[in-house]
């Protein structure tokens, strides 16, 4: 047999499917556990041996460490969980990891296709999106089985090769380069958990032995980090520092795999001598991952200071919005402080929104991607978590209360006025970012005049943030007053970018999506005005509507 003589669609295509069940099985997984994930992530993750319980939670969810590392250096990069926070979910994801490995393992291969035939009926034949979620979980099931099947078939003649035979020989003889070869591979598909499936199965058909095996699973701990490096490139420090976590735990770990090998075969030979080949290398996988990483977990604190200093520099300083910890106890004891206590907050998600503004802006100028897009989806959901917490301790202290002056219960009006429209300025925000992916995705940009246009209107919404917060914390009609002006400066900064469109496209000198979306933009610039004029309103009058006073004369004009 030669390697012309394999069935190498079988092989490829085995493989496609295995991999396409893993995706689609963790994004069941992930659907099924709603939109509440991060939150988990970020509640549950005060200390290291949580994170690990979280971290290993997440993956077997994910069914990829690399997208755990992933989803958690995005959180780091957004700001919303800290570097010793996300060193334990690291920790944690490097045990889960070893869940799909032995699934695979399991001897069930023979009912793939009932198995993929449930998830299938579920799909199609329901009109519940949750039993749909079931759906795409039990059918990502089956096609891992499926898809692993295909490919040991096909693969079983491999070890008949006399090429696979020297190279099973050179493997044997040169464990490092074992190693190397299963970074490599893991590297290249982004996925320890497709290499060490492959490594199962040429291990199950006799095309290499354990002793060489192992190696290849040790390089696929290392190769596994890669996803995570390519998160960390242009994020936060934190960001990069969780990834060089990451992978000098790996390292280490596969290194320290590799110089017990001969060891560590001769125990896992011993008690897998009643299991199947591939349940020994699963076995294998998860003793090695499980016991690296509990060595490791007494020293969590001294590595990430080791860290630090490999990757030095100073983070800047965190937005902290502590919404649970307003205490309910005083919505009956002392409302007044409550409502104080959630003013105070309220301060500290405008700081939010106003950086979610500027990481707006900045992805327009910078032309950001979707690891970009993402990190804003993030701030968007944690901008959308706290409204939702702060106004419903408001709601509370208005409706147990039974104290409130009237000046308290303008307060406490005035605060519900504000979040609403601050969250609607970070949702407009989220928008803006939809426009400027989708001129990138089309490959065009904006002309320097409308850029120009469009960071001057960013830069009065954001003095005009700045200046709403004051007034929010002094009730100064001067400074209302001034808020007032920059926001009809605003508008006409809108009409003005939007004549000297018009006249860009009459002279065709506009893209198509650019040129299409153009307007739309600035009219959300403008809204965004518009709603952080209506916080300064909020707090000086008693009236408030949704657009500011001169909104309906200057549209009249236009």
């Amino acid at each position: 047999m030669s390697f012309t003589s394999l069935q190498w669609g079988e092989i490829f295509g085995g493989f496609g499917l295995f991999m396409y069940g893993i995706t689609t099985m963790g994004d069941g997984l992930k659907s099924a556990a709603g939109d509440r994930l991060k939150e988990y992530i970020d509640k549950y993750c005060s200390s290291p041996f949580r994170g690990l319980i979280m971290g290993l939670l997440l993956t077997i969810l994910m069914q990829s460490s690399s997208a755990s590392i992933a989803i958690t250096i995005g959180l780091v990069r957004a700001g919303l969980m800290t570097f010793t926070q996300a060193a334990g979910i690291v920790m944690g994801a490097n045990i889960g990891t070893t869940v799909t490995s032995f699934l695979i393992s399991l001897d069930i291969e023979k009912y793939a296709m009932w198995i993929m035939f449930a998830g299938t009926a579920l799909i199609c034949f329901t009109k519940r999106r949750k039993l749909k979620n079931y759906g795409n979980i039990i059918l990502g099931f089956g096609l891992i089985f499926f898809g692993m099947n295909a490919m040991g078939t096909a693969l079983s003649g491999v070890k008949d090769m006399p090429e696979f035979q020297n190279f099973a020989l050179a493997m044997s003889n040169n464990h490092w380069l074992s190693m190397l070869v299963g970074t490599a591979l893991t590297g290249v598909v982004q996925s320890s958990a497709a290499t060490i499936g492959i490594v199962q199965k040429l291990y199950q058909a006799g095309a290499l032995s354990l002793e060489a095996s192992l190696p290849f699973m040790f390089g696929a701990n290392i190769g596994t980090c890669v996803t995570g490096l390519l998160a960390s490139i242009g994020g936060s420090l934190s960001g990069r520092r969780t990834a060089a976590l990451h992978l000098s735990m790996n390292i280490v770990a596969s290194v320290l795999g590799m110089l017990v090998l001969a060891p560590y075969t001769s125990f896992i030979a011993a008690i897998g001598a009643d299991m199947n080949p591939m349940m020994q290398i699963a076995v294998a996988n998860i003793i090695f991952k499980t016991v690296t990483t509990l060595c490791f977990m007494p020293f969590i604190n001294k590595l990430c200071s080791f860290i630090c200093r490999i990757v030095p520099g100073n983070e800047p300083a965190r937005i902290e919005v502590d919404v649970n910890s307003l205490d309910p106890d005083l919505i009956n004891t002392f409302p007044a402080a409550a409502i104080s206590a959630a003013g105070q907050a309220i301060g500290k998600m405008s700081l939010a929104v106003e950086e979610d503004l500027k990481l707006t802006r900045k992805f327009l100028n910078e032309r950001g991607g979707e690891e970009e897009k993402d990190v804003l989806a993030q701030d968007e959901q944690q901008i959308n978590t706290y409204d939702q917490k702060i106004t419903s301790y408001l709601l509370k202290t208005q409706m147990y209360a039974t104290n409130l002056s009237i000046r308290d219960t303008e307060r406490l009006r005035n605060s519900l006025e504000v979040i609403k429209n601050l969250e609607r300025v970070g949702d407009l925000s989220e928008d803006l970012t939809e426009f400027f992916m989708m001129t990138f995705d089309a490959d065009e940009s904006f002309s320097d005049t409308a850029m120009t246009d469009i960071n001057d209107m960013f830069d009065a919404a954001e003095e005009m943030l700045v200046l709403s917060r004051s007034i929010f914390e002094s009730r100064n009609p001067e400074e209302y007053e001034a808020l007032l002006e920059k926001e009809r400066f605003m508008d006409q900064m809108e009409y003005a970018a939007r004549q000297s469109h018009f006249t860009r496209m009459g002279k065709n000198q506009c893209t198509a999506v650019a040129g299409s979306i153009y307007c739309d933009i600035l009219g959300t610039l403008e809204r965004i005005g518009d709603h952080i004029t209506n916080i300064g309103k909020s707090c000086l009058t008693e009236d408030q509507d949704d657009i500011s006073p001169d909104e309906d004369v200057l549209h009249l004009d236009q």
